[in-house]
């Protein structure tokens, strides 16, 4: 599944290329995406109107209209937004297409179909935070997810730190790969209490977790089977893992065998030796 770093690549991209396009036309192929799609809600509210500009919450792209109707996309596990020339060969599963002025069309594709679209009205955008976004956390970069917040949070936790990272209640979008790397930079076993954690303890991990994310998201994010970023291309964070997906491996600072345990039904990567905190 595209993780937040991924998102904020495709946002960077749309974002060069979509502001004051005019949407034409909205199509769509029939098939069931997650939940319902409005197509008679986009060809009343987008069409004629302007694109003028592409946001990002947790792992949400937000593209703005300039009648202040926001159309709202997850990606799933699979999803791929991209921009191509008008009339071009389409692919079999691109199930959605926004026809842009000046011969672009916005194309979602997505195989396995976990994906989403949502329109907001205007005034339905306006309290997007207390309805569709109300069970998500502060974003990892904002001045709301501090270490003081983090370790208020966590305060007589006892689920692992990994699967508390994850959770999408107390901080927005820290995906799998990113909580295994930032907790062997740390030298945190991922199966300690997250309520064990000092404030120190976070102190060190916020900055660590917030330079990973940026690495990946300068790297153009890690591509481990579908992603792509906006322009086609894969990323390439994945070639600075540390421990992700390397169980056996030796580790790169001591030697010892990467270790992996399931935490929450998820693979955790760790180095028994330099992880032991």
């Amino acid at each position: 599944m595209p993780e937040l770093p991924e998102i904020e690549v495709i946002r960077r991209g749309l974002q060069l290329h979509l502001p004051d396009r005019r949407i034409e036309a909205v199509f769509y192929n029939g098939k069931k995406l997650r939940h319902p799609v409005p197509l008679e809600p986009m060809q009343k509210l987008l069409i004629g109107g302007k694109i003028s500009k592409v946001c990002r919450r947790a792992k949400f792209l937000l593209v703005h209209i300039d009648n202040d109707a926001v159309l709202v996309i997850h990606l799933g596990m699979t999803g791929r937004l991209g921009l191509f020339p008008e009339g071009s060969a389409l692919a079999p599963h691109d199930h959605l297409r926004w026809r842009l002025d000046g011969g672009l069309e916005l194309r979602l594709h997505d195989a396995r179909r976990f994906g989403s679209v949502r329109l907001l009205t205007a005034g339905e955008a306006m309290d997007i935070e207390t309805t569709l976004f109300k069970s998500i956390g502060p974003e990892p970069f904002s001045d709301a997810c501090s270490p003081a917040y983090l370790f208020a949070q966590a305060e007589k936790r006892k689920q692992p730190i990994k699967t508390f990272l994850m959770d999408m209640k107390i901080v927005a979008g820290i995906g799998n790969i990113y909580a295994n790397e930032c907790l062997f930079n740390t030298g945190i076993n991922p199966a300690r209490p997250a309520g064990g954690l000092s404030l120190h303890d976070w102190q060190r991990l916020l900055p660590e977790l917030r330079a990973i994310l940026q690495h990946a998201i300068d790297c153009g994010g890690s591509t481990i089977s579908d992603y792509l970023n906006a322009g086609g291309k894969p990323g390439y964070f994945q070639i600075h893992f540390k421990v992700y997906g390397k169980k056996g491996e030796p580790c790169q600072e001591c030697g010892t065998p990467i270790g992996m345990v399931r935490l929450g039904g998820r693979a955790s990567y760790f180095c028994p030796a330099c992880q032991k905190k």
